[in-house]
């Protein structure tokens, strides 16, 4: 499986959950690195936000930040 989105591009985490303290104000998160697929064949993304540190996702998890014109 390839991966759908690059590195320093802009996402959201699809459904954030609310307890989740390394959760950014913004809901705004930027690929840092590409990580290989698990067992499944999903494959993963370093992400972070400024302040919050980074953490590890599914593609699964997030989504593309929508575009303001």
């Amino acid at each position: 499986m390839s991966h759908k989105y690059q590195v320093h591009q802009l996402v959201r985490i699809t459904h954030p959950r609310i307890w989740d303290k390394r959760a950014s104000a913004s809901g705004i998160y930027e690929v840092t690195r590409l990580m290989p697929a698990d067992q499944t064949g999903e494959v993963s993304y370093r992400i972070k936000s400024s302040g919050f540190g980074e953490r590890a996702v599914r593609e699964s998890e997030i989504s593309a930040k929508a575009s303001v014109i």
